[in-house]
């Protein structure tokens, strides 16, 4: 018989990307891609792809809730991520479940609130929620320049005012704050600020020209957490998941016929 074969899982809680290029289908790849086992909890359903998004349809909350618990219950997850939670419902019960789950579990709160380019995904009610009950919960969270500054309500421009908004975004109560530099001009798009209540760190990388970008927050956010469930340091996860999604943008996908997603699948390419 062959020898039994075991290796850490994580849950990712999250919409499916019909387009298979973010949600819970770039986080899947990404777990795979680090020998995790990928679980999921699915909160909405999307029609789309390399275009655009056509239809949303949300889960009920107890649905989502439903899908946790199964996988929690029998599997020992050993990180978890959140991505698009969709409503105040949902970000209700998805925060109410992972208050249930032991402590030392490692999770990543991606507060998928505003795109790349400024627009509004949830409302504002959806915004309080998230903040007050889900941000609190993170070992790491990670936003993007607009969404820095709902959770700061400071405006950023700089680096220097990122540095402000990390700091100001501790104070809600996650362990590390990541403000990621998408949506920044320049050099400082490749830039994003750690700060972990005891020192900022600013965190460079290639600036990868593709217009072939999409699913980047979702995968950074998943990597963040498939090193988390590895055994790394926050710090040094977030180092390993920013290299991943660099290479993972080298090797971007040019299909479809608009922006297309990294390359999740990169040591496979030829």
């Amino acid at each position: 018989m062959p020898t039994p074969y075991s290796c850490p899982a994580a849950l990712t809680i999250a919409g499916s990307d019909s387009g298979g290029g973010a949600g819970i289908q770039a986080d899947l790849r990404t777990f795979a891609f680090h020998c995790i086992h990928g679980t999921s909890a699915l909160t909405c359903v999307t029609a789309q792809n390399t275009l655009g998004v056509t239809r949303v349809d949300a889960l009920p909350p107890e649905a989502v809730v439903a899908q946790m618990e199964a996988v929690t219950s029998d599997i020992a997850v050993q990180g978890v991520k959140t991505g698009m939670l969709l409503n105040q419902g949902i970000i209700q019960a998805v925060a109410k479940a992972l208050e249930a789950l032991p402590e030392r579990i490692p999770v990543v709160v991606d507060p998928v609130m505003v795109s790349r380019t400024g627009a509004q995904l949830i409302d504002d009610g959806a915004i309080a929620t998230l903040t007050q009950r889900l941000v609190p919960q993170a070992r790491i969270v990670t936003p993007n320049r607009y969404e820095a500054q709902l959770l700061s309500g400071l405006e950023i421009f700089t680096l220097a005012d990122m540095e402000a908004a990390a700091r100001q975004i501790y104070q809600l109560g996650p362990q590390a704050v990541l403000v990621k530099g998408g949506g920044m001009q320049g050099s400082l798009r490749s830039t994003d600020i750690w700060f972990d209540g005891h020192e900022v760190t600013a965190l460079e990388a290639e600036i990868v020209e593709t217009r072939n970008t999409h699913g980047t927050g979702c995968t950074l956010s998943a990597a963040i957490a498939a090193n988390l469930a590895l055994g790394k340091a926050p710090l040094p996860a977030v180092k390993a998941a920013k290299d991943y999604v660099t290479n993972a943008l080298r090797h971007a996908l040019a299909i479809g016929q608009g922006p297309g997603p990294v390359g999740h699948f990169f040591p496979l390419s030829k």
